[in-house]
């Protein structure tokens, strides 16, 4: 599968998707960053929707409504906590990627965007995190998925998933 970029606002995209990903923790609970802006836009339905799924272990994903976000569902997809590498860090976030599009295909859905799980608070460098997503995506064999959007809110921030995909 072919990944997608865009520029744009995940909670806020101009068309409806089948999915949005959330870059959530593994108790789903309201975070920052991805996490929190997802929650406030979904609306307080979200909190016991989550509470019935969790806990989600590092590398896999679970599934609520969407409740206000423009899409048919959130998935929720935690991605490991950056140290140094040497953690098994690349293989959970390539597994937090994965476990999110076959849950997606598996109920159906025919699009998916994500954000940049794992760079953000949980300090995953950019740069590696772009190789390990476009590796991890492009590997994937979907059924039912047709559209994987990768959105980033600035050009800047796109600009490691744009090498990843011209490598």
């Amino acid at each position: 599968m072919k990944p997608e970029i865009l520029i744009g606002d995940l909670v806020a995209l101009p068309f409806r998707v089948g999915a949005v990903v959330n870059a959530a923790n593994e108790g789903l609970a309201v975070g920052g960053g991805v996490c929190g802006v997802i929650f406030r836009a979904a609306g307080s339905g979200l909190h016991g929707a989550c509470d019935k799924v969790a806990p989600c272990p590092t590398g896999e994903a679970r599934m609520t409504p969407a409740f206000a976000i423009n899409a048919e569902h959130i998935i929720h997809a935690v991605g490991p906590k950056y140290r140094d590498g040497s953690a098994a860090e690349r293989a959970l976030l390539a597994s937090a990627y994965t476990s999110a599009l076959q849950l997606a295909d598996d109920v159906g859905l025919e699009s998916i965007a994500f954000p940049a799980i794992s760079t953000g608070i949980y300090g995953f460098p950019p740069e590696e995190a772009a190789l390990v997503v476009h590796a991890a995506i492009t590997a994937f064999t979907p059924t039912n998925l047709k559209r994987c959007l990768l959105v980033y809110r600035s050009e800047e921030s796109a600009a490691p998933a744009r090498e990843a995909a011209a490598k």
